[in-house]
This record gives C-alpha cells, structure tokens and sequence, in this order.
C-alpha cells in the first residue's frame, strides 16, 4: 500500500497506547500511518457512569463520522465501546489478541482485611462507575459501598491515590498496556469466572469504511479470526439483550479444549443481585440464543433444591436461588470429628508448602494452633477453601480453579515439584494432588479429621438434589433412591464418580464453590 494511513483515536493515554500499538503492527506489514487525535462525547461528558456510554457509541460516533467523512482511513476503539451495529457505509477490518480481560481490585494497603473476601475491609467505599461490576462486587460483597469513579486511567488512580476511596476496580489490560506499577497498594486480581467482564472486554476493533477494499485485505494480517469468533458470541448476547442500553452485563467467551465456554451474569441495576450462567459447547452457532434464552423472564425455574451442606443466611447460593423463591433444603449428610488434638511441632519443619482440598481441612488444621514457618506458602483447591483460609488471616499463593482435580494437581506440580509439601485432609482423603507431584518432591500426608455418615437420611423430594462430597453421596443412596424426574448436580468429579458407581446421572458445575453451584442451579 503507497498511501499513508491516517488512523482516528481518541485523546487519552490509553487510547494513545492503542493507536500506536495498530501503527507499529502496520509498519511491521510495510504500511505507513499516522495519528489524528479526535475529541469523542464521552470524553467531554465526566457526569454519566460508563454504563450510560459503554456501547452507545459516546466514545466512538466522532470517529466513526470522520472516517464516513473521509478525513481518516481507520479508527482504533476499545471494542466493547462500540454499538452491537456498525453505521452503514463502516465494518470491523480486524480485532487484535486479547488482553487478560481479568479486573483489578486496587487497595490502600491500611483498607486491607484478608479475612474478608476480595481483601477490602468491612464497609469499604469502592469506586466504579460500572453497574455490571457493582452487582457482582455486591453479591459477594454486600456491605461495600459503591461510589461513581470517572476519568482515566491514570486519573483514576490517582483518586485512589488522594485516599477519595478505599479500593477501586478498574480493567487489568489498561494497566498493563500502559505499564503502570502498582507497588504501592495491594491487588486483588479478579479472573473472568469470579467477575465476569464486559463484552469484548481487552479487545482492540480497527473500523474502516466498507468500500476500502485495499485496506481491508492488507489489514488481514493484523485480525485475530479466532477472537473474532469468541467476541461475536459475546457480542450477539449483548445485542438480544437491547445492545448499548446500561444493562448491568458481563459475557466472556473462551475456547478450552475444543469447547465453547460462556460466562454471563446480568442484573436489572447494579443494586441489584445478578443470575450467573455457564455454558458450554463444542460450536458457536445458535450459542448466544441459547444463552439468552434462560435468562427469559417466563422460562419456569426448579421451585426447590437439596444440598448436602448447611446454608448459612450470608450464602451466595441461597442469595442467589432465593431471589427467585426457590425453596432451599439444606442438610450435611455426614458430620466431621477431628481425629488429633495436638500437633507436633517437627512436622511443620522445613515445609514449603500447606496445600489444603476442602473447607473442613483449613478449619481443623488451624484448630491445632501450628507454629508455621515464616516462609510457607499456601495452596488451595477451589473458592471455597480459599476463602475459609483468608478467614484464619492467610492468602493463598496458589488457588485451583475448576472442578478437574487432575488439572489443578498439574498446575500446582510446577510450582512445588521439588519442595516439601503438607498436606492436612480426611482421614479417607483420596489424595489427588499427592499422585501428580514428583519423586523429588517431600509429600506429607497429616489427617486432621474424618468423616462419619448419618443413620437414616430423610429421603429429599426437591427437584434439583446438589451433592458436596463423595461421602455426602453414600450416605444420601445408603437408604434412599431418587425419583424419576429429580435433576442431579455434583460439584466436583469426585463427588461424580461417586454417584457414576450408583448409577445416577449428574450434572458438574464450572467451579467448586456456592458461586459454581448457583450457576449450575441457573442452568439445569
């Protein structure tokens, strides 16, 4: 291409930071560019949170009018800024990798609590100008206070900085794209399944007029077809649901392993607490529909759910199901009783690492008061774990996510293959992680507790029956059978395998947590 390329971009750091990534990306190819800068609606109007503008087009009509004008060839926007439809005359030349679409909690480091969840302490004022991130920060989080945040992002942090807030959250790929160092507060980062980002989130679109057929075809080089697939996902979800209205809606598309997976949460406000669903499928055609499709306001929910565990009142899953009046039978099937009382110092000599697999193993091995040494890490399986350690005062550096406990021994090998490792667990515990580290590494197996199945568990007449534990399984079909129409819901594949050897079919939630199971619930 002869030409020199003008490229539109808006004004700020981060839109800077963009349009020079695309021209560099363009001179690699041998083309030529250059930038203009243009001044959008949404970056003269400061009093509307980013809901109001995210995906009407108040970041990107005035470069979208310029390249119909002809005074530019192409505009960079941040993607999930655009309309769900592009002007006639205008279409998507390329989208860029995408960036870790993960958020970032941002904490003055005396506002830290790591008892609490997300580490913020009791009633924190956090800012966000994002209905979708306040309904999900809020449903686990209800005593925060969410406070509108605007500006940049260098702006903002600099608020934070002025102490205006206690925390803020703000999109991790604008933090790395421009480099900033976070030293100075403590971060929490947020994964895509724990807050689900917006559409398109951490990707670039490069918009061109439909007629530069030259400028199509050399962008090829610069388009990424396999995001391209996820984002259409993503982006027809947010078009069923109304396009760019402020619809508190996360939706992130990925493929693992040959499928499709779909996270969406949406709510009706921010104050609002949102539905969760995850999807899976092994192709993207009639995806979004069917996504949509359960968030229908007349689609029939089960009216009542079993799990074998006790429900607290401050339950994600009960928050999250009795919202919809979904009646609750909550019971363990087993008690646990711990089987030592005291612990021997010289155990916890030279240990690297304590990795725990359930709630019941944190609780029982911190009932033994240990001396730890200064150095050791933590690793956990799964939310709930994680959780239960942040309440005894401890992070984890290491948290395994999912539900394939092969997976999460594979992950967790490459970090302590080599050390010594403590692992506190049940008595009968069926030492997953154990089996995937390697023969140089120091495994120490320390039973802390066991578990004892009750005598005669009252049959459950509720239409979805949620099982927690391979044991919670006996001990629930040692004296009952399901009925015919009653849907099943394991959350973990042990807990599966379990019920594969009754001979029930169930069904496995993304994650092992209340969070997962909730979803599971949503989707059945």
């Amino acid at each position: 291409m002869e030409r020199t390329l003008i490229i539109g971009t808006r004004g700020s750091d981060l839109a800077l930071w963009q349009a020079n990534f695309v021209m560099n990306s363009l001179a690699k190819a041998g083309i030529t560019a250059e930038l203009r800068i243009i001044k959008t609606q949404g970056d003269r109007i400061l009093n509307l949170s980013f809901d109001k503008l995210e995906g009407k087009g108040f970041f990107t009509k005035e470069l979208e009018e310029e390249l119909l004008a002809g005074t530019i060839d192409l505009a960079v926007h941040s993607h999930k800024d655009l309309p769900t439809e592009n002007p006639p005359g205008l279409i998507i030349a390329a989208v860029s990798e995408r960036e870790d679409p993960s958020e970032l909690l941002l904490i003055l480091k005396d506002c830290v609590d790591v008892r609490q969840k997300l580490s913020v302490k009791f009633g924190a004022i956090v800012g966000t100008s994002s209905n979708r991130r306040k309904a999900q920060l809020l449903a686990y989080r209800p005593d925060l206070e969410i406070t509108d945040l605007r500006g940049n992002v260098p702006t903002r942090i600099e608020k934070l900085r002025d102490e205006k807030y206690d925390a803020i959250m703000i999109a991790k790929a604008g933090v790395s794209r421009l480099g900033i160092d976070l030293s100075e507060f403590h971060v929490e980062e947020l994964t895509p399944n724990e807050i689900i980002p917006a559409p398109a989130q951490g990707v670039l679109a490069i918009q061109i007029r439909e007629s530069d057929t030259e400028l199509l075809t050399a962008l090829k080089v610069l388009n990424h077809p396999k995001v391209a697939k996820e984002l259409a996902v993503e982006r027809t979800v947010l078009k069923l649901f109304g396009g760019g209205c402020h619809l508190p809606l996360g939706c992130y598309c990925r493929k693992v392993d040959g499928m499709y997976q779909v996270f969406t949460s949406k709510a009706e406000t921010g104050d609002d607490f949102p539905d969760r669903l995850f999807l899976e499928s092994a192709e993207t055609k009639g995806l979004a529909e069917k996504v949509v499709s359960y968030f229908a306001a007349d689609r029939k929910l089960s009216a009542s759910v079993f799990i074998s565990r006790e429900v607290t009142e401050q339950s994600y899953f009960k928050k999250a199901l009795e919202r919809h009046d979904i009646v609750i039978d909550g019971r363990s099937l087993i008690r646990t009783v711990p089987v030592i009382t005291k612990l021997d110092s010289f155990i916890l000599k030279d240990v690297d690492w304590i990795f725990f697999s359930s709630k019941n193993a944190v609780e029982y091995f911190f009932r033994l008061e240990p001396l730890l040494p200064e150095a050791v890490k933590f690793g956990v399986m799964g939310a709930g774990s994680e959780e239960m350690l942040r309440k005894k005062g401890y992070f984890s550096a290491y948290t395994g996510v999912g539900i394939d406990s092969a997976e999460v021994a594979e992950e967790f090998a490459k970090l302590a293959n080599g050390t010594t490792v403590l692992f506190p667990g049940a008595e009968d515990s069926l030492k997953s992680i154990q089996k995937h580290l390697s023969a140089n590494t120091k495994v120490i197996d320390l039973p802390v507790y066991e578990t004892v199945m009750e005598e005669d568990v009252e049959q459950s007449s509720a239409e979805v029956m949620v099982f927690t534990s391979p044991s919670n399984v006996e001990a629930y079909f040692a004296c009952n059978l399901l009925d015919p129409d009653q849907k099943v819901i394991a959350i973990g594949k042990s807990t599966g395998k379990k019920l594969e050897e009754m001979g029930v079919n169930y069904t496995l939630p993304f994650s092992p947590d209340e969070v997962g199971l909730a979803e599971a619930v949503f989707g059945i």
